[in-house]
């Protein structure tokens, strides 16, 4: 069965950069990060989730890092020149993204946020992030990601 093009694919195809894309089974409800590497069968150092966060004055921000880790708030809000930022509530991800969570893409999201890629990506020839939603996921290199999301590549994970 084919699968439909989510819109991350539509952005990489019209801006013409090469990606693959991985499918895997969520009837059994485990969409965490850890999971999905287990079930497209790719180490947990090449799997990077999208996380949204809010700052102190209200800006809306987006990190991207390998599941296994944790956003380090402060080292996050330093990046964004925040005084504080703290993780956009589950309820709110859609209205903010256009994405729901387990299916956040940190392409195409309603508008363009500023992007922050932990710098342990450069360790991978390609990573793997959301399509945009749940079951499926696209692989590009960590160069492809930086340049459609304007990201800064920097350290932000505990």
């Amino acid at each position: 069965m084919a699968q439909a093009k989510t819109n991350a694919m539509r952005i990489l195809d019209a801006k013409k950069v090469s990606y693959d894309m991985h499918t895997y089974d969520n009837k059994d409800g485990k969409i965490d990060g850890i999971s999905v590497a287990e079930k497209i069968g790719r180490d947990q150092k090449e799997v990077y989730k999208t996380l949204v966060a809010q700052g102190h004055s209200k800006a809306v921000y987006v990190f991207v890092i390998p599941v296994s880790e944790e956003l380090d708030l402060k080292k996050a809000a330093k990046a964004a020149g925040e005084k504080n930022v703290e993780m956009l509530p589950v309820k709110d991800i859609q209205k903010w993204t256009g994405y729901i969570r387990g299916g956040c893409s940190p392409i195409g999201m309603k508008k363009d946020y500023k992007t922050f890629i932990d710098e342990s990506c450069l360790q991978n020839e390609s990573i793997v992030v959301s399509a945009g939603k749940i079951g499926v996921q696209i692989v590009l290199s960590p160069e492809s990601l930086k340049d459609l999301t304007k990201a800064e590549i920097i350290d932000v994970v505990k």
